[in-house]
């Protein structure tokens, strides 16, 4: 069985309910034939007919009061709610729904304030970010081919605390997502101290942070992406690396960094990319590039679903 039938599989072990707003998109409406077909969650494509207007009128008033003190009114909310995508959203946040997944007609920026204005951060962790899981066929580096990429859509210049804050979400999905033991590197232009400066700084603080938000977790940093997948690299640069090259946790040090690489390993290796997966939300959802294709909503409908088991 692999990755992708394996996070399949999980998700139909405990089915959960998951919105899609962006009931027009065609490719939304095929995602959601299959997932009923396959029996992996139990989707809400969320058409007009679904809406209920006493709840919304609930929504908006709630969304009201807890954004009215940035200076909101109650017509720009109630504006706001002709999008569905915050009336998935509060279901989300009420419980009437475990998670929601758009982004295949709506932007990253579009979808991140929804999730982030009514589901609210995770206050241990204090830093809303994404991740991609990379599936790169034949492959044996990471955990047999499959990595996770983080932060690659929210974060543009993470300071330490929140580059550590990244690194322990994007350490916990893999675990409750891929069931396997995080391995996390801090990627670099340097290993272990080959170069100095400010950026290699803000790495090692970021280490720092993390092993004291999760110490059980196996992470190192700061260290270049080929010492960190690549046994015998790792060899030859840090013979002594806790990771020997079997890094399956990858944690860039820029959004642009990150964005830039998971494309690459996508269209150069022909890999699966799972994603972006929002994640220190104080609930599950997802978001999706816009040039996805229905089987990439099937697999973030996945995700989100094993997300909220």
């Amino acid at each position: 069985m692999d990755i992708i039938e394996k996070i399949r599989a999980k998700a139909r072990s405990n089915i959960k309910t998951i919105v899609l707003p962006e009931y027009e998109d065609r490719r939304t409406i095929e995602a959601a034939k299959i997932i009923e077909k396959e029996k992996i969650a139990n989707v809400i494509l969320l058409t007009k007919d679904k809406i209920v207007e006493a709840d919304k009128d609930r929504y908006v008033q709630q969304f009201y009061d807890m954004n009215k003190a940035k200076g909101l009114d109650l017509d720009a909310v109630k504006n706001i709610f002709e999008d569905n995508l915050y009336y998935a959203a509060m279901m989300t946040r009420e419980g009437k729904a475990d998670g929601f997944v758009a982004g295949a007609s709506h932007t990253t920026p579009e979808m991140a304030r929804a999730a982030l204005r009514c589901l609210g951060v995770v206050e241990r962790l204090g830093t809303a970010c994404s991740c991609f899981i990379m599936v790169v066929p034949e492959s044996k580096l990471g955990e047999q081919g499959a990595f996770v990429f983080a932060d690659c859509g929210i974060v543009p210049d993470p300071t330490s605390r929140q580059l550590a804050s990244i690194s322990v979400s994007a350490a916990e999905l893999a675990k409750k997502v891929l069931d396997f033991q995080p391995r996390v590197a801090f990627l670099s232009y340097s290993t272990h101290g080959s170069a100095k400066g400010r950026l290699v700084e803000k790495i090692t603080e970021a280490l720092r942070l993390a092993k004291t938000l999760s110490p059980e977790v196996l992470m190192y940093g700061e260290i270049q992406v080929d010492a960190a997948i690549v046994p015998e690299v790792a060899q030859i640069k840090y013979p002594d690396s806790p990771l020997k090259g079997r890094a399956n946790v990858l944690i860039f040090p820029n959004l642009e960094a990150g964005n830039i690489s998971y494309k690459l390993v996508q269209r150069l290796s022909n890999a699966r990319a799972i994603g972006p997966i929002m994640m220190g939300m104080n609930r599950p959802c997802s978001d999706l590039s816009r040039g996805c294709i229905p089987e990439d909503i099937v697999d973030c409908v996945a995700v989100t679903a094993i997300r909220a088991q």
